[in-house]
């Protein structure tokens, strides 16, 4: 990397970073050891369910050093988990392919509510975008 500052993004399973595509060479790319980054990313991620999809931002200096911020798995996500389905509908709004109640609604709006964009927005908005996310995917929350 040629004194440039770089981000980039990536969305890598909890405890399944490797070296191997696409981390290795998004990383590489750039002058990063990969082998530095699966090591810490693995070892924060310990936490959640092996493969839980996690959305990451590195910030590669031109030193080659990098940090890197983990956000929460992504809302479409979280429900389909919470739904017990693999899917999302086709026909977004359309088709129904499985229902949540409002509890589980609100306990993914506390999740999301964890990440730095969300930190100032108040839980009400962050619940009324869940259900948005719930409606087109093909959820039905129930009461």
């Amino acid at each position: 990397m040629s004194g440039k500052a770089a981000m980039i993004k990536l969305i890598v399973g909890a405890g399944k970073a490797a070296p191997a595509p696409p981390v290795g060479p998004a990383l590489g790319s750039k002058g990063v050891k990969a082998i530095d980054f699966c090591k810490e990313f693995n070892a924060r991620t310990a936490h959640y369910q092996p493969g839980t999809p996690i959305p990451c931002v590195l910030n590669v200096k031109a030193d080659r050093t990098f940090t890197f911020e983990m956000k929460s798995p992504p809302t479409s996500w979280l429900l389909m988990q919470a739904a017990g389905v693999s899917q999302g509908a086709g026909k977004a709004g359309h088709e129904n392919v499985g229902e949540i109640s409002l509890k589980h609604i609100y306990e993914i709006a506390k999740i999301k509510k964890t990440d730095e964009r969300h930190k100032d927005v108040d839980l009400k908005s962050v619940v009324g975008a869940v259900l948005s996310t719930a409606e087109a995917v093909g959820i039905t929350v129930v009461p």
